[in-house]
């Protein structure tokens, strides 16, 4: 076994495999964000995978969405350095009272609140990635891109 800890360098097909399971499984994500004139921003939010695109929830005042207004493209990770997944696209904004019915109830089941429910607005942000970045440990950097300009490299499920 290499120091590592890894087995064997997966394929992307096993990378693919393994980022949708962990985008289905996982509920933390750091989001990325930058503004022009106030510079880099990131935080911690609960995530969505709807198959197709990430859903977040915050705050209608927050830097992320003041942000996201100024500058849509977007970073997002899951909290494993070990088991990195990177993920790039552009970000929609969506008020709580507009968000598409189907995400905001995904959301409120998964994590059992609903923030169309609170008294403050929140707005809903839908994250649709451009390229997906999976590698565990230093073998896998080579062959990491598993999915670009919105297509994945392999078929998915």
């Amino acid at each position: 076994m290499e120091s590592t800890g890894i087995v064997h360098r997966r394929s992307t097909a096993e990378r693919t495999r393994d980022a949708l399971g962990r985008l289905a499984a996982e509920r933390d994500a750091w989001v990325a964000t930058a503004h022009p004139e106030h510079g880099p921003h990131q935080v911690p939010l609960w995530f969505l995978w709807d198959g197709r695109a990430v859903w977040v929830c915050t705050g209608a005042a927050s830097a992320t969405v003041r942000n996201i207004r100024a500058e849509p493209r977007v970073r997002l990770s899951l909290p494993d350095t070990f088991d990195v997944l990177l993920l790039q696209g552009e970000a929609e904004c969506f008020p709580d009272q507009e968000v598409p019915e189907a995400a905001a109830r995904e959301f409120a089941d998964k994590f059992g609140w609903d923030p169309r429910a609170e008294e403050g607005p929140y707005v809903y942000v839908r994250v649709v990635p451009r390229t997906v970045r999976a590698w565990r440990g230093e073998p896998e950097l080579r062959g990491r891109v598993v999915m670009r300009e919105g297509k994945w490299l392999t078929p998915t499920p």
